[in-house]
């Protein structure tokens, strides 16, 4: 089975681009070879900062033969309608066709079509220079004389040459002829661009990618990372350190080289006064160099770890010294954001008036940024208001966060107001992903409270599933006010995110929500800060994606989410009304959020806002379900509320409530004393939120229940007692409805 060879060459790929790019490749020549008929046994990409590559093993040498029969009209049709059989067939004549009979219809033509398979060289040629004109790149180029033309081609950089050869493993190879613009596939490419420019002549992947190996370009990424990762470490070693790994620099630098070699530069010790964070965000995203450290040690060293794609002949001296110039150049800004940051401000006479509305010290450089912050009237969001609106409405729900979350309510009030002033600083100006981290550490040297500044870098956490939670209750009572102003301030302009698109991660918000709340386990009715509907629904679907990934079953979780009972809240969960009124934070589009005194009534508001409890109760039936007396009461259970959902869906009449003196027979009396009984236990275990227990007195129903089907008829011919016996269903479908909607549950 033959083998081929692609390469796409051009100038320099962004090395964000080049994977997915490879990816892309190998599946639009992979589904267009299958489409055309051919099939192949593997298929692998590569990539360099200069080709994309793809080795395709096992390809026919030509698509099957394709056979169609096609139906024509009867043999006694009129002319024209063989005429226009004939045609569609590609006949030329009707003794061409068989002539096919049925019983019903008669006889009729049919054309036997046969279309010859084609060359696996011919395909590759005609699909080719579609998949290079339609390449699916973000922000493709023209360049050179053709560029003016029409419909000339485009690349993500100028494309230079393209290699394309096909051939068993051990005979010869022939080149597929094809061009685009201009550019004709052929056996040539080309090394390195410094170390060896001269074009190569390659026969198949093998000696493909040895001869590139020889003109000094690594050309597996994986390997290139290998290598840098490998020689990173062993070169911080011997200088008695260690590497400070970071994934995405090395998957970023092993795109911006061939053939990578590895040296150490170094700054002056001076500048390891700065944050080590800014130290290696500075090197990172400068010179894209990685740090090190002395083993063991949190603060970095002064010396740093560049990649070069070239072998100098000084041994890299030049290069390493042209480096260490542009770091140092970087960290003295660097040094002096961090200098600045730590003074006053030139105005401070214009903040008094904000620095009065947020309990703010001037004399403190952070309270300083944040009175800035206001006075500027920085814009959140157009319909939102500004970021010190913001602060005044998460300033006014945390206070009231704090009374289920048990936070001391003075530090989280000194958080939430210092929380966002570090968007004021210099450093976060550089860098913004140093926001939070930055306020933690300005927080600390102007003598916060340790969990102050703590939360001030904890407020924006978790930042995902795998991210850690929040320190301390301060943190975790302002990562939840913050987070939950804006799911309420989206939702209240509708602005939701929408199929794979959310700009403002509230997905991710929502799941940070429901992580704090079941992993610091804190009890909050999330109906004293929701009113919508819908944004319930969307804490919901975030809760079913965490449960689902811990292992729990999907239809136990959406029986619990569909019984819309109501728990009991006790001790925290249950908070006096917020204040908030003009001057708190309200904007026209966007109410503060506040804490209603009390739950909705059983029946009224929100279902299962206490997404706690929704997890407790998913947990407690999944135990049950799975044992025996479980699995025989969700029989018992089902068949009882399909059946009366049947004849409601009839119109058939249902008592208001069950009548005992037109109960006849001992098996419904039997259950009715049965759901009477399970259904005031299961309450009260309920109350006192022991699921298990609650779900043991259910299981007490299992006998009654199959007793009852199996003695009483419930569509009587007394419309009386028939509609009595429906009643007794919806006690039961009532009893287990206050755990779980048993009819949601498979099995």
């Amino acid at each position: 089975m033959p083998d081929l060879l692609l390469e796409l060459r051009s100038e320099e790929i962004p090395a964000r681009m080049q994977r997915k790019a490879a990816g892309d490749l190998k599946k639009l020549l992979t589904d267009a070879l299958v489409e055309a008929g051919l099939t192949y046994e593997g298929a692998r990409e590569y990539w360099t900062p200069r080709r994309l590559t793809l080795d395709i093993r096992g390809l026919n040498t030509r698509s099957a033969d394709v056979r169609e029969d096609r139906k024509g009209p009867r043999t006694d049709a009129n002319e024209k309608a063989i005429e226009g059989f004939l045609r569609g067939a590609g006949l030329t004549s009707i003794d061409q066709a068989h002539v096919h009979s049925d019983p019903k219809k008669g006889d009729f033509y049919v054309a036997h079509i046969v279309k010859p398979g084609r060359p696996a060289e011919e395909i590759i040629a005609e699909v080719m220079p579609g998949i290079i004109r339609n390449f699916p790149w973000g922000n493709p180029m023209r360049w050179g004389a053709a560029s003016a033309k029409p419909g000339s081609l485009r690349w993500v950089r100028p494309l230079q040459s393209i290699v394309c050869l096909f051939g068993p493993e051990h005979e010869e190879t022939q080149v597929i002829p094809f061009a685009v613009d201009g550019i004709v596939a052929s056996n040539m490419t080309y090394g390195h661009r410094f170390h060896a420019p001269q074009a190569i002549t390659v026969r198949r992947f093998a000696d493909y990618i040895e001869k590139l190996e020889k003109a000094k370009v690594v050309l597996d990424a994986e390997r290139r990372k290998e290598i840098i990762a490998a020689d990173a470490a062993n070169i911080a070693f011997a200088n008695g350190l260690e590497l400070v790994e970071d994934e995405a620099l090395l998957e970023e630098v092993s795109g911006l080289v061939e053939w990578p070699q590895v040296l150490m530069g170094s700054f002056e010790e001076d500048y390891l006064a700065i944050p080590s964070e800014i130290i290696r965000l500075t090197i990172k995203t400068n010179q894209k160099c990685f740090v090190t450290r002395r083993p063991g040690e949190e603060t970095l060293s002064n010396k740093f770890i560049l990649v070069a794609n070239i072998e100098a002949k000084d041994g890299g001296k030049e290069i390493v010294h042209g480096n260490g110039k542009v770091v140092r150049a970087r960290l003295s800004d660097a040094k002096h954001f961090w200098t600045r940051d730590q003074g006053n401000l030139p105005d401070l006479e214009t903040l008094e008036a904000s620095a009065k509305k947020f309990d703010l010290d001037l004399k403190k450089p952070l309270d300083q940024r944040m009175a800035k912050l206001d006075a500027l009237n920085v814009t959140f969001h157009a319909k939102l208001g500004t970021q010190g609106e913001r602060v005044q409405r998460i300033r006014a729900l945390a206070a009231e966060l704090a009374k289920a979350t048990g936070a001391d309510p003075v530090l989280v009030d000194r958080a939430v107001v210092l929380a966002k002033a570090d968007l004021r600083t210099e450093a976060v100006g550089e860098f913004p992903e140093l926001q939070g981290l930055m306020g933690r550490k300005y927080a600390l040297l102007q003598g916060e409270d340790a969990s102050v500044a703590a939360a001030i870098e904890d407020h924006w956490k978790p930042q995902g599933p795998s991210d850690r939670l929040p320190a301390d209750a301060v943190g975790l009572t302002v990562a939840l006010a913050d987070k939950l102003d804006t799911l309420v301030g989206f939702w209240a302009i509708d602005e939701k995110p929408t199929g794979s698109k959310d700009p403002y991660a509230l997905r991710r918000a929502a799941l940070g929500v429901v992580r704090v709340l079941l992993e610091r386990k804190v009890r909050l009715r999330l109906s004293t800060v929701v009113k919508d509907n819908d944004l319930l629904s969307f804490f919901h679907d975030r809760l079913k994606v965490y449960l689902r990934d811990l292992g729990a079953r999907h239809d136990l979780i959406d029986a619990v989410l569909a019984s819309g009972s109501h728990l009991p809240l006790e001790g925290g969960g249950r908070s006096e009304a917020a204040g908030g009124g003009d001057g708190q934070g309200r904007t026209k589009d966007h109410p503060t959020p506040s804490l209603r005194a009390d739950p909705p009534p059983q029946g009224e508001g929100i279902a299962n806002d206490d997404l706690l409890m929704v997890a407790r109760r998913v947990e407690a039936l999944t135990a049950f379900i799975t044992s025996e007396e479980g699995l025989n009461l969700l029989a018992g259970t089902k068949r009882a509320t399909q059946l009366l959902a049947a004849e409601e869906k009839k119109g058939t009449a249902v008592a208001a409530s069950v009548d005992p003196a037109l109960l006849k027979l001992d098996a419904e009396k039997a259950l009715y004393a049965a759901v009477t009984q399970a259904s005031t236990e299961a309450r009260a275990a309920i109350a006192g939120e022991d699921f298990r227990s609650a779900m043991e007195a259910l299981s007490n129903l299992r006998g009654p229940v199959d007793q009852f089907f199996a003695d009483v008829l419930v569509n009587d011919e007394d419309p009386a007692i028939r509609a009595n016996r429906l009643a007794l269903l919806g006690l039961i479908r009532s009893a287990t409805g206050t755990v779980a909607d048993f009819s949601k549950i498979s099995g």
